[in-house]
């Protein structure tokens, strides 16, 4: 092997940034993905190598193998979970935009990313406002029975006890991103 082996610290000098993994989780329609994009674009506008892992977009992609099933849904986040620490050790901000509804499975996240590179966001959103954002029915159609195993209705989410950073739904996204840059990035 020719040279020397290019660490993650070499990684961050070069992109003038110091990489995390800021891992949004809520209800669905609580404003994650909203959030997650609100924050790529005023890191990006800032000079920072940002990339979003949208819970949409990898189920339909990446995880479309994957049901709602306790067991599915643990391997949806294993994945993403795995694509995020090599994204992270490449140097990149990593936002993570996942109902991950178990204290289980968020701090199984936390303990394969590092705690010192994770950083979670709760998005605190009470599900009557979450069901009136609902744009695809999905809700409607959970309480309905036709989707089964729905976060909220049929299945827990446990909320994070001691989140790094607890978002308010009265507060703007934008308001809430600076913050976030602000306190951690």
């Amino acid at each position: 092997m020719n040279g020397k082996v290019i660490t993650r610290k070499d990684k961050e000098k070069l992109l003038n940034q110091k990489s995390k993994v800021v891992w949004l989780t809520g209800l669905s329609g609580s404003g994650k993905s909203t959030l997650a994009y609100q924050l790529e674009y005023l890191l990006f506008k800032r000079g920072n190598l940002v990339q979003v892992l949208d819970g949409d977009h990898i189920r339909s992609g990446m995880n479309n193998d994957l049901n709602f099933s306790e067991q599915d849904r643990k391997e949806n986040i294993r994945r993403v979970t795995e694509l995020a620490k090599i994204l992270v050790d490449s140097g990149v901000i990593v936002i993570c935009s996942f109902i991950s509804p178990t204290k289980q499975i968020r701090d199984q996240v936390k303990k394969r990313i590092g705690k010192d590179d994770f950083i979670e966001v709760f998005l605190n959103t009470p599900l009557h406002i979450c069901e009136s954002r609902d744009p695809k029915g999905l809700y409607l159609k959970a309480k309905k029975g036709l989707i089964h195993n729905f976060t909220g209705i049929d299945a827990v989410y446990e909320v994070p006890e001691n989140p790094d950073f607890s978002v308010t739904y009265t507060i703007p996204t934008e308001q809430s991103a600076t913050a976030i840059i602000n306190k951690f990035l």
